[in-house]
């Protein structure tokens, strides 16, 4: 028969401690020592019934899912009809910042203004800058636009160089790659499912990338205006040129004498359409449109930023879809 705790007493008389307890257990129960072995030995990694992320854009949210299915929790800070540049660090954001067991965001200071202080506030160490909880997608990636000075009086621009990277579904597969690496450090326990999903993901994500760049082939030297510069990996990716930008600055919002300027343009450099985000103003983009007789193409830009656009996948289908249309 299994000893139990009223099996043991101290040999003074005095009721044995907890500890005495198990070690005469072990000594005499192989059965308990090995299970114990089995506890201790789980213990001496993190743990976590669900990984918590607090993903600051949605497509970082969106990507995290696709690598870590039922072992995450998602909670995304913005959404598609928020400016990422412009968010208020909410008590709403401040109690998740201080559950998350990790952040996933663009970094290259698109957050600037708004996630050191959730990460100050929280007072969680894990999300701080420079620990593994910590991961910025744009380390993974090559820059675009990275200026050779930062002056206020350029407008909104970032040191590290564009922070739009999602706009390049090739940028999302360098990330996916090692954001699984990272969710695999952290949370050992669930390494093999973490490099299993990325490698189901990885092959889907090739085959769309290469079916995506076969439809948008037609693109290639299409002429566009842009509301704000926002799309310069998708320009890239695609060979699509930007002729103007409706904000005289970035971040700066149009005014009537530069629109009129931009419109000018483009009667000696005709464009097929105006670009813009679902979270950019349309005003002036709709001004422009009317009197250069071309569309607006309000693209996602980020997961949700469509009814088609509900995960990575969806957002470049609407995407190239849009700008097609601008061909017909």
């Amino acid at each position: 028969m299994a000893p139990t705790l009223t099996s043991f007493a101290a040999p003074t008389g005095r009721p044995a401690s907890l500890g005495a307890v198990l070690r005469q257990a072990v000594t005499r129960n192989k059965s308990i020592r090995y299970l114990l072995g089995i506890a201790l030995g789980a213990c001496a990694l993190p743990c976590f019934a669900v990984l918590n992320i607090l993903a600051c854009e949605p497509e970082w949210g969106s990507l995290a899912q696709e690598l870590g299915g039922d072992k995450v929790s998602i909670y995304n800070a913005t959404n598609a009809f928020q400016d990422p540049h412009h968010v208020q660090a909410k008590p709403s954001l401040l109690a998740r910042a201080r559950t998350a067991d990790m952040v996933v965001c663009t970094g290259a200071q698109l957050e600037i203004g708004w996630l050191p202080i959730l990460q100050q506030q929280a007072g969680n160490p894990r999300i701080q800058p420079g620990q593994p909880g910590n991961f910025e997608a744009a380390q993974f990636v090559r820059m675009q636009e990275v200026p050779s000075s930062v002056d206020r009086s350029l407008g909104d621009v970032h040191p590290g160089g564009n922070p739009h990277i999602q706009t390049d579904p090739r940028n999302i597969g360098l990330v996916a790659e090692a954001l699984a690496k990272r969710l695999a450090e952290i949370d050992p326990a669930n390494a093999a499912y973490y490099q299993s999903s990325y490698k189901t993901f990885a092959e889907r994500w090739k085959a769309a990338v290469q079916n995506w760049e076969k439809q948008a082939a037609a693109l290639k030297g299409m002429n566009i205006v842009v509301h704000h510069k926002a799309f310069i990996y998708l320009e890239n990716w695609l060979g699509l040129k930007e002729v103007a930008a409706l904000e005289p600055k970035p971040g700066v919002e149009p005014t009537s004498t530069h629109l009129s300027e931009v419109l000018a343009q483009l009667q000696k450099q005709p464009a097929k359409a105006v670009v813009r985000a679902a979270y950019s103003e349309g005003r002036g983009s709709e001004w422009l449109a009317e009197r250069a007789k071309i569309p607006v193409l309000v693209l996602p830009f980020t997961v949700g930023g469509s009814e088609r656009a509900k995960d990575l996948f969806g957002l470049f289908d609407d995407t190239l879809q849009k700008l097609l249309s601008a061909l017909k």
